[in-house]
């Protein structure tokens, strides 16, 4: 029977999978353990119907047949739910951002729900009562509750990430200790951030929940990257402008991170001690493509204010003689070097000798 029931199922697993539904493909993926228990079910029937019939003295049988018919009809009943409602979330996950971000979570308070209904139907069924279990799960729940305080903060925490949506699986964020990475996994206790040099940070819900979070793909990747430049006091102003332009639009409508629809634009801010600075503004499609896409910009806008006669100035730096009175103590000097006579060559050696 278990290799006819093998037979049975891939046959269906390859029918549901040509078919345009979905739940078809999830209840067929959750029924071989179900199919396990009832064929097993079956058996056990089976085989108190023969020793019933056959008279055999099989008192184990007769005694306990009952109690393994509940408990398998029960089992086969709960894993059925379980699996069906993990398949759901796993497959619907793959639409949906929400889902995605709190599947593992999700995962855990269903199973954990559905095998809890479960034990209590099956204690009820074998004719156990449960309002005393009921009352002392309470108060055991109080005192696990207050041993378990920093792990059900963290719980909660995830469940608030996830609702709140500040944070999704894959997004990219920065944490207010500087950190930066890919959100991989919101869990029950933490969430796990891969940075850039490719190790992983596991940050606690609780404390992820409290902290100032930058999210770069939030509310789209798109994000604008802003190039300051200096030019020459000498420059003319709207000619920088115009070649500054120029470039940008070019460097956004040839480089493949570039964002050609975005409308680029340049201010002057500061008259600085040896330039004019400006800002030129460009659009990256993602945070990271910010800097391949200013190198570009810079290479070619330095480039072009080569060929266009623009100067970027070196620093400049003056020093003011007359405000500190140098100029005066080297006059002075200067003067009474003057006043004095010349030295001859004899008090030249009469200086050495001495």
């Amino acid at each position: 029977m278990l290799v006819a029931k093998r037979l049975i199922l891939g046959r269906l697993l390859r029918l549901t999978d040509r078919s345009r539904y979905q739940f078809d493909s999830l209840f067929i993926s959750a029924l071989p353990w179900p199919l396990t228990f009832l064929i097993l079910l079956f058996s056990l029937i089976l085989l108190k119907t023969l020793s019933v019939h056959y008279e055999l003295a099989l008192p184990y049988l007769a005694t306990y047949s009952g109690i393994a018919e509940y408990i398998l009809v029960i089992a086969a009943v709960v894993v059925f739910v379980d699996r069906l409602c993990a398949g759901a979330i796993t497959q619907y996950s793959e639409h949906s951002e929400a889902l995605r971000s709190s599947r593992t979570i999700l995962k855990g308070v269903s199973r954990g729900i559905i095998w809890g209904l479960g034990l209590l139907v099956l204690l009820g069924t074998l004719g156990i009562s449960i309002t005393p279990i009921i009352a002392s799960l309470g108060i055991t729940s109080l005192a696990v509750a207050l041993a378990l305080q920093p792990t059900l903060e963290n719980f909660f925490s995830g469940v608030q990430l996830v609702m709140d949506k500040p944070i999704r699986v894959g997004d990219f964020i920065e944490l207010d200790s500087g950190e930066q990475g890919f959100v991989e996994k919101i869990g029950w206790r933490s969430t796990w951030i891969r940075m850039l040099p490719n190790n992983m940070v596991i940050m606690p819900n609780s404390a992820l929940s409290q902290s100032k979070i930058i999210n770069y793909y939030y509310p789209q990747k798109e994000l604008s990257v802003p190039v300051e430049v200096g030019v020459h006091y000498d420059s003319d102003l709207d000619h920088v402008e115009r070649v500054a332009l120029e470039v940008a639009r070019e460097v956004l409508r040839t480089h493949e991170w570039g964002v050609p629809e975005y409308n680029t634009f340049v201010l002057f801010h500061t008259f600085d001690n040896s330039s004019i600075n400006f800002t030129v503004m460009l659009r990256a499609k993602e945070y990271f493509n910010r800097f391949w896409v200013k190198s570009a910009f810079m290479k070619l806008l330095h480039k072009r204010f080569a060929e266009e006669g623009i100067t970027i100035p070196y620093p400049i730096r003056a020093i003011n003689l007359d405000q500190e009175q140098v100029r005066e103590a080297f006059e002075s000097r200067n003067s009474e070097e003057k006043r004095q006579p010349p030295r001859g060559p004899e008090s030249i050696r009469t200086d050495e000798a001495s």
